[in-house]
């Protein structure tokens, strides 16, 4: 009986024996492969592409002085005709206009004013061009400078007259540019892994920066240029 419980617990020493050994040699294969995923890198990727507007807010401002309000309203009221008679002629649409009502200041209401004026009634009205035929306003705009002739006094030196253009297709072109931008920070990190004598491995981690849309410079702000950077921190193996 004694003999039997000996090799039992002989038996019973080598299981354990062995289970010490492979338990041992997984802990160290944990370790290692812990440590091989420890390394990482981070890339960034650079996407950024040139666009022209795809749309255009053009505010038309002007004023115009009389002594008397009834003729100051009226005179308005002709301005007003002439310039959306000429942009209609210019291939600009109805429904791409919008005017708004006039602005008028009566010099007597300001008690600070000086009285010696030659016309006490100034009057101001906008008339903003919305349009999606960007060329075909800043065709026109080029042509405005003709209703000078026919006493039409413009303001364009306001802030409240600068052209505005608008790139609304982000939608549209921001899949191929986070995969671009994607694929240069994998060759980035590819480039880094040779020379480090690695092996680039799974993505960690990848963050996508926001798209910033500019213009590409002060002269061309009809072209806007959009940019976006990805950051992606890979492993690398042995």
């Amino acid at each position: 009986m004694s003999n039997l419980n000996s090799k039992s617990m002989l038996t019973l020493g080598i299981f354990i024996f062995f289970g010490l050994i492979s338990l041992g040699y997984f802990l160290v294969e944990s370790v290692n492969v812990y440590k091989e995923y420890d390394r990482t890198v981070t890339v960034k990727g650079l996407s950024q592409k040139d666009f022209k507007a795809d749309i255009i807010l053009w505010p038309i401002k002007f004023s115009t002085p009389d002594k008397d309000l009834f003729n100051l309203n009226k005179k308005i009221e002709g301005y007003t005709n002439i310039i959306v008679d000429f942009l209609e002629e210019n291939g600009i649409k109805k429904d791409e206009i919008n005017i708004q009502a006039p602005a008028i200041t009566d010099k007597l209401a300001n008690d600070y004013a000086n009285r010696n004026f030659q016309y006490r009634y100034l009057g101001n009205r906008t008339i903003n061009v919305y349009s999606k035929n960007v060329q075909k306003v800043r065709d026109t705009i080029s042509k405005l400078s003709q209703l000078n002739k026919k006493g039409i006094i413009f303001n364009v030196n306001g802030y409240d007259t600068r052209v505005e253009y608008m790139f609304t297709r982000l939608n549209e072109v921001k899949p191929s540019m986070i995969e671009e931008s994607t694929k240069k920070a994998r060759e980035v990190a590819l480039k880094f892994a040779k020379d480090s004598n690695s092996k680039l491995g799974k993505i960690k981690k990848a963050r996508q920066g926001q798209f910033s849309i500019f213009n590409r410079d002060k002269n061309t702000p009809h072209i806007k240029t959009v940019r976006v950077v990805s950051s992606v921190e890979y492993y690398l193996n042995d």
